[in-house]
């Protein structure tokens, strides 16, 4: 059967993104499918913003940070007449097949012209490594990576001057970028909405670092929206001798060049999402789960709890 499928990336964008489109294009290529770019994700569903895709299209993207069709939030997609719109549109070029690449927001999109009859797959991009059915998404180490370089560089000055690093971390409600940076760090205290943080726990390992280990530094790292870091830094300063330092690394976060495991995930998934579209199967989503490409009903994967390692947790708790 001849297909004609669109790939779209949506949401915040992740390195490894460029990664998955080469991967669908080729993948899809190589079974005789024509491809077609969607840009600005379900914005450009809506618009008609298609491009087609060979391999020369997609030659030098692999390496790229972000995602070269771009990226967009469009909440007016949850309106029926908008999906109808975006339909007609798809028609106009003769897809019968979607490919999107995204997080949570993208995934429900994605089941609502999937309860149209629109053939699509969803693959998890988001750095934020909270999409359910994998245990990693791509861009997730990419981003990993760059905490891991910042926070390093922050502990040099922090021993030097006596601070205590409070870093926030991005991660929406997942705690998996604070929590790992935490154990590749060597930080004190890792604050996750897995875990139910108390703000005098944290303090007082603090002020025990201070006053019984004489610690020379020390380090936080919090995932957003759960704390104001620079408060907490200023308490630090009043109640220790450290002086608290906050530092937010927001958005730099989602740049960069995608490390080998994002090109790896990201290839992987790309060709098992074709692979289950040339198996007439839709409504699924794609994931690696004990590094095994697996796929499973996307509303299923959605309704479910993110995978949490809670083991994980405990091994810092025992280490930090």
């Amino acid at each position: 059967m001849s297909r004609v499928i669109g790939v779209l990336t949506s949401g915040g964008d992740a390195p490894g993104m460029n990664a998955a489109i080469r991967a669908v294009t080729r993948s899809a290529l190589s079974r005789g499918y024509e491809v077609y770019g969607i840009r600005d994700g379900y914005k450009g569903l809506i618009d008609g913003d298609f491009v087609k895709l060979d391999r020369t299209s997609v030659s030098d993207i692999l390496a790229r940070g972000g995602t070269f069709l771009g990226s967009a939030r469009v909440p007016e997609f949850k309106d029926e007449e908008v999906q109808n719109i975006a339909i007609k549109q798809m028609q106009t070029v003769g897809m019968d097949s979607l490919v999107v690449i995204g997080g949570d927001g993208t995934y429900r999109g994605a089941y609502s012209l999937i309860k149209k009859g629109i053939c699509v797959v969803g693959m998890p991009g988001t750095i934020d490594n909270d999409c359910p059915g994998t245990e990693y998404t791509i861009g997730f180490h990419t981003a990993l990576n760059t905490i891991v370089e910042a926070v390093d560089k922050l502990r040099d000055t922090s021993a030097s001057h006596h601070r205590c690093s409070v870093v926030e971390v991005m991660g929406n409600h997942c705690g998996d970028l604070a929590l790992y940076s935490a154990i590749c760090c060597g930080a004190e205290v890792a604050i996750i909405p897995e875990d139910d943080f108390r703000e005098e726990e944290a303090l007082a390992k603090i002020l025990h670092l201070d006053r019984v280990k004489k610690g020379r530094h020390a380090i936080i790292i919090a995932t957003e929206k759960l704390i104001d870091v620079y408060a907490l830094a200023d308490k630090i300063t009043k109640m220790s001798t450290f002086t608290g330092r906050a530092t937010v690394l927001g958005h730099i976060q989602r740049g960069g060049v995608p490390v080998p495991e994002d090109r790896v995930l990201a290839t992987r998934l790309g060709d098992k999402a074709v692979e289950l579209l040339a198996e007439n199967v839709s409504g699924h989503c794609v994931g690696i789960v004990n590094d095994k490409i697996v796929s499973e009903d996307i509303i299923e994967a959605i309704d479910k709890n993110k995978m949490y390692k809670s083991d994980l947790l405990k091994v810092f708790e025992r280490i930090a």
